[in-house]
């Protein structure tokens, strides 16, 4: 059974395993003093950032979501970003993505002040993209960013 919970100080060895696998299938090379820093926000819960881990019964991290809170001009609350979600190869299948996501909606419900829970994926991403289908509903909306 899968266990989620806030990422951890002592997660970093292995958390950072997982986020160069994310990595390796994004075909990104984010430096590890980024990462280093990264992880640090995120436990320390530092500019709206903030890591879950799914854990497998060994104690091992199988998976990792990182969301950042930040203000919206069309709410008065918050919207959540899930930025990261990597489930090791391993693990697939085995419900932790679905769980880091339930997770996160409930982490959002609990809060109080989020109007919004929202993802990209990249379109050849199809075995997330189904999940995502289950547990979403995907928007009109298409994304641009700076060349």
């Amino acid at each position: 059974m899968t266990s989620i919970r806030k990422l951890a100080a002592n997660d970093y060895d292995q958390w950072h395993v997982l986020w160069r696998g994310y990595n390796h299938f994004y075909r990104a090379d984010v430096p590890d003093d980024v990462a280093r820093n990264s992880f640090g926000r995120m436990v320390a819960e530092r500019d709206g950032m903030m890591g879950l881990v799914a854990v497998d019964d060994s104690g091992q991290l199988v998976g990792i979501a990182h969301i950042i809170h930040h203000p919206s001009t069309w709410t008065d609350g918050v919207y959540c970003y899930l930025e990261d979600l990597y489930v090791s190869p391993a693990a697939r299948g085995t419900g932790a993505a679905r769980a880091l996501i339930e997770a996160i909606y409930d982490h959002a419900d609990r809060r109080g002040d989020v109007a919004r829970v929202y993802w990209t994926t990249q379109e050849f991403n199809a075995p997330a993209r189904s999940l995502y289908d289950q547990v979403a509903k995907r928007t009109s909306f298409i994304r641009y960013q700076r060349a």
